[in-house]
């Protein structure tokens, strides 16, 4: 007679496969991923707002998707307000470039860029540029506040939350000011 040795910490479990995607839901998958989709990353001068825009092109953009940097200023006449956030949309434009070019996977993917500098308040040009793009998401930074200092100074990514009925928001959580770029 052989005696058989029980594990108390191992459980024993049956499974079997489950067939999640029909042939029309590939389709459509197959489809999308050719025309790509329409991303809003809402961008500003900020270490987290770059962050959150490193994280969406690594974790986010795939075949062919348009990125469309938006940056709210309170007021696109002034030629220096203007003259900073045009540098920085030329700067991140080419960083989505480079990046699509490092890797073998992202050559073929193509990620394509606009950018668009609108005046007014940030959480509501936000919100209005998702509903004239009809995006697939919106992805935004967060500067890490405390409760009371976002409800005495307000917070544009809590606002988006809130307001932005035409697109999923996707809320990049900040980062330590000092920490490096994560591409």
């Amino acid at each position: 007679m052989a005696l058989e040795t029980v594990k108390e910490d191992e459980e024993v479990y049956s499974w079997r496969e489950v067939q999640l995607l029909h042939t029309a839901e590939l389709e459509r998958e197959k489809l999308e991923r050719k025309r790509g989709r329409d991303i809003i990353i809402a961008v500003d001068h900020g270490p987290n707002s770059k962050y959150a825009f490193d994280w969406a092109l690594i974790h986010f953009c795939r075949l062919a998707d348009t990125l469309h940097l938006v940056h709210a200023v309170s007021n696109v006449k002034n030629e220096i307000v203007y003259n900073a956030s045009e540098e920085l949309m030329v700067k991140l434009a080419m960083e989505a470039l480079q990046v699509a070019m490092v890797g073998i996977i992202r050559v073929v993917l193509g990620v394509r860029s606009t950018a668009r500098i609108v005046e007014g308040d940030p959480g509501k040009v936000i919100c209005k540029e998702a509903e004239r793009i009809k995006p697939a998401a919106v992805i935004l930074g967060t500067r890490g506040r405390g409760f009371i200092q976002s409800v005495l100074k307000g917070s544009v990514s809590e606002y988006c939350m809130r307001n932005c009925k035409s697109a999923p928001v996707v809320i990049v959580p900040g980062k330590e000011a000092g920490d490096e770029s994560i591409i």
